[in-house]
């Protein structure tokens, strides 16, 4: 988990807005979100409790969360699903589960510094890949 703590800056996209849809997000909060690129992904772990935020000048959101054990998140678009996070190697798994539809988010490190994450619900995939900036 520790190759995973730092910031992380947003250099691609792909069907993020679709992905959205999917899951429910509404017409004005999808279009604001799609087109908004993520300043920073933060993950932070101050005595044993995992966090991540998300800033950019739309909206900043914090999640905090222990490995391997479900919680209640209430998530940027305003859902509220029990979500468990693992740790799998080099994948971190985000499991959520709640209306009006399951969605599973992969964080995958490669050698060189970079995060792909992919976003799946109902067989829509989003891909977004970040940098470690620190």
């Amino acid at each position: 988990m520790e190759a995973f703590v730092g910031k992380w800056k947003m250099e691609s996209s792909e069907n993020f807005e679709e992905y959205l849809k999917e899951i429910g997000v509404g017409m004005a909060t999808r279009k604001m979100a799609a087109s908004t690129k993520p300043n920073n992904f933060v993950i932070a772990e101050p005595n044993g409790v995992y966090n991540y935020r998300t800033e950019s000048s739309f909206k900043n959101h914090d999640t905090r969360f222990k490995l391997n054990e479900e919680f209640e998140e209430h998530t940027a678009d305003g859902r509220k699903v029990k979500t468990t996070m693992t740790l799998d190697g080099r994948k971190l798994i985000q499991e959520q589960k709640g209306e009006p539809v399951n969605s599973t988010i992969i964080r995958e490190l490669t050698d060189d510094n970079t995060m792909i994450v992919k976003l799946i619900a109902n067989g829509v995939t989003s891909t977004r890949v970040f940098k470690k900036s620190t």
